[in-house]
């Protein structure tokens, strides 16, 4: 296969010829509004913010989860070496409009550069970093082997490779090989997604868990979070999350379902985007029931049946206004959504059959009694009215997701502490009067 035949060298030489085609691809983005007009030439290596003095760790992850899922490591990189500058790099619109938000103040976010030549090195000679931390798997040959090549020691962490992705790069062994082997250490979150590294050709493998396990609990606006608890005081309430296509319709069935015995019910609905807002309402409207759009800053009123949180980064407002959560991307064969998000704000879960993205993560909530798995729209009325019905049931799987929770945290510490291995090696001007030295 043509695969195999694929080579540092040669991949190098066809994205340069590429660079037609990968402009057309970015300007089409841009015009989708999938690129940031104002800091496009971030994404062709050119800086938008000054390099701060120092040694400056580099931590790239390539979207909103894997960008998110950085933030208890930068966190705990910011308060153990404050002399630190730290830069994080995602891809997407979405991301970084997410970390301005969450990211430590003096933490930088630039566009990474797209995967050429000419666009990589303008960005290393600017940055200089002095560490390279990337997250979970998105590996760009050229991004890779020119940080190595600038005896830039990179580590791979949270990493995750699943069956499907390592027998892709099993097929271009002379180009897989040496991107895993230019990462001086890599911990995986799991021991399957460890072996898969180390038959693809990493080396100092390391199994620690996953990051996403440490992250701080969701923020919620204060004021709204009131608000809205006074609009709903005295009703009945659940909450179903991050949903996706085909599950609503199975959300709105179970509320149907549930106000038969329960009809003051509220049922609180947070699709996992948030575009489909007008969509899902018109569906739920279009079954008779009276939705109040969170996008739109309708009020929750005595009629609505359902609160419909159709905007970006509210899930810790949706979570904190239930005590039952269904997580979605379950139902639908999507492979679930982080469930420890819920957990961590004392939620009782529910979740579909599909958890595969999950699955170390739902085998540790299932072996504690943390959660109940559910096939379709009856058994899903059914789990959650056995909830509402049972205070005491409701509170002990609570707690039980809520320790799980707890259990499952230290990736992050041990990524902290391979960093700091890894600065300390560096010694000499890199990291002098950070460490020490």
């Amino acid at each position: 296969m043509i695969e195999a035949l694929i080579t540092p060298g040669s991949y190098r030489c066809a994205s340069v010829l590429a660079a037609p085609m990968v402009h057309a691809w970015l300007a089409h983005r841009r015009r989708r509004g999938k690129e940031d007009r104002e800091r496009f030439g971030e994404r062709l290596g050119r800086p938008g913010l000054a390099r701060p003095d120092g040694a400056l760790v580099w931590m790239h992850g390539a979207s909103v989860g894997e960008g998110l899922s950085l933030l208890p490591l930068v966190t705990r990189l910011r308060e153990a070496l404050p002399g630190v500058g730290v830069l994080v790099t995602t891809g997407t619109v979405t991301s970084a409009r997410l970390l301005r938000e969450r990211l430590p103040a003096g933490v930088l976010h630039q566009f990474a550069p797209v995967d050429r030549p000419d666009a990589v090195r303008r960005f290393l000679a600017h940055w200089r970093p002095a560490l390279a931390v990337w997250v979970e798997s998105e590996l760009w040959p050229n991004l890779i082997l020119e940080t190595a090549a600038r005896d830039i020691p990179m580590l791979l962490v949270n990493g995750r490779m699943s069956g499907r992705s390592a027998a892709r790069w099993r097929r271009a062994p002379h180009l897989s090989g040496p991107l895993l082997a230019a990462f001086a250490g890599v911990l995986a979150q799991t021991e399957a997604d460890a072996q898969r590294f180390r038959a693809l050709g990493a080396r100092s493998v390391a199994v620690r868990g996953n990051l996403k396990n440490d992250a701080p609990p969701l923020p919620a606006d204060e004021h709204l979070l009131q608000s809205a608890r006074q609009a709903m005081a005295g009703r009945p309430r659940w909450a179903a999350a991050s949903t996706h296509d085909g599950e609503e319709e199975a959300i709105a069935e179970a509320h149907a379902i549930l106000r038969r015995t329960v009809p003051a019910l509220l049922t609180i609905l947070a699709p996992r985007h948030p575009e489909r807002g007008a969509a899902v309402a018109a569906m739920l409207e279009g079954r008779g029931l009276a939705t109040a759009r969170r996008s739109a800053n309708e009020a929750v009123a005595a009629e609505t049946a359902v609160y419909l949180v159709d905007t970006l980064g509210e899930l810790g407002l949706v979570y904190r206004l239930a005590d039952i959560a269904f997580v979605g991307g379950s139902l639908a064969p999507h492979g679930g959504h982080n469930p420890l998000e819920p957990a961590r704000l004392d939620c009782a879960l529910v979740t579909g059959p599909h958890t595969e993205n999950f699955s170390d993560t739902y085998a540790a909530l299932e072996d504690g009694g943390a959660v109940s798995r559910v096939s379709d729209a009856g058994t899903l009325a059914d789990a959650v009215g056995t909830l509402l019905d049972d205070e005491t049931a409701c509170a002990r799987r609570r707690a039980a997701a809520r320790e799980a929770a707890r259990a499952m945290a230290g990736a992050a510490d041990a990524a902290l502490g391979l960093i700091r291995d890894h600065l300390e090696s560096r010694g000499g001007d890199a990291c002098t009067g950070v460490l020490g030295g």
